[in-house]
């Protein structure tokens, strides 16, 4: 990894549509020198995939709920069922098996409180070894990001 490899990643991060000329060009490289590069960033794990961001509001989600999870036993096999279930639902974006007081925390997307009503009440405490479920609703966002900082 180097700076014209830092370069590379912040520019597909930037744009993940951006053409190999394109991408040339910015990282002042040829054209097959840049694509031999993305290759082995990609091989190298780097780069794991391209997606296209959807807008979270206008898909009909516009709110966020972060939920801490407590389970009754942290017994490996209690932890692999609730995240084997958890991973398999659509409104939850994010999930962390966390330190602290609580053994995960969610972000849920949600349309309204209505919505994440149903989905706590037929969904969350329902999954396997649950205990406990606090959850809060997002007021805003302030800071979203997709880029992160690349290091040597």
């Amino acid at each position: 990894m180097d700076a014209i490899d830092q370069k590379i990643l912040h520019e597909l991060q930037v744009d993940g549509r951006l053409g190999n000329n394109a991408l040339a060009e910015r990282v002042n490289l040829s054209e097959s020198a840049c694509l031999r590069r993305v290759r082995r960033l990609e091989d190298d794990g780097y780069l794991r995939g391209y997606v296209g961001l959807v807008d979270q509001t206008l898909a009909g989600y516009p709110d966020n709920v972060f939920v801490r999870i407590t389970l009754h036993s942290q017994q490996q096999s209690d932890l692999t069922s609730f995240e084997q279930a958890v991973a398999g639902l659509p409104e939850v974006m994010e999930c962390y098996l966390m330190s602290g007081d609580s053994d995960y925390l969610l972000r849920v997307i949600v349309s309204d409180a209505r919505d994440y009503e149903r989905i706590h009440s037929q969904t969350l405490t329902r999954l396997p070894g649950v205990a406990r479920v606090h959850s809060s609703f997002a007021l805003r966002t302030v800071v979203k990001k997709t880029e992160m900082p690349v290091r040597i």
